[in-house]
């Protein structure tokens, strides 16, 4: 009985913890390509040149600030939804995280090298590198993906025939 919870459990965080990677895979790439289009920009520029040259005490504290100073909002944004105003708490929790993620990931390749002179944070980036790589197999591995995948290559081949056969 014991092994059929743990497995159970075992299952229910995969899949939260498959969810958290969608969202943060979804959500990395193209908001921190948007962070570094707007680094370009010359005052945003002059900034990252500093961010990039602070010691890495400095750089562990940037690379907090923005989690931290987004948690009350995140507080507040519960409380709406709380107080029924869900719609608001939750377009203010996605606002939140979208910016966070942003501004974090955009963080993080400026700082990476300052950061992995701690050894602690450079063993929690390959544990969370390594969890993801197994997260993404077992996801990679399921019956749903396969299906959705076989799916989504059906709707490619259709539309491409649609395409083709529209410019014939």
């Amino acid at each position: 009985m014991l092994r059929l919870l743990l497995r159970a459990l075992r299952g229910l965080l995969l899949v939260l913890a498959a969810a958290v990677l969608f969202i943060e895979e979804w959500g990395w790439r193209p908001l921190t390509a948007l962070a570094a289009r707007l680094g370009r920009w010359p005052p945003f520029a002059r900034l990252e040149a500093l961010v990039r040259r602070v010691s890495p005490r400095v750089a562990l504290v940037l690379f907090v600030v923005p989690a931290v100073a987004l948690f009350p909002l995140k507080l507040v944004a519960l409380w709406l939804i709380h107080v029924g105003q869900t719609a608001l708490g939750v377009t203010v929790i996605v606002l939140a995280k979208l910016v966070g993620t942003a501004i974090v990931g955009r963080l993080f390749l400026l700082l990476q090298l300052q950061l992995m002179t701690f050894p602690w944070f450079a063993a929690a980036w390959t544990w969370w590198r390594n969890t993801k790589a197994r997260v993404v197999a077992w996801v990679k591995h399921s019956a749903p993906w396969r299906a959705a995948r076989r799916f989504a290559r059906r709707v490619r081949a259709r539309w491409r025939r649609l395409r083709h056969h529209g410019n014939g």
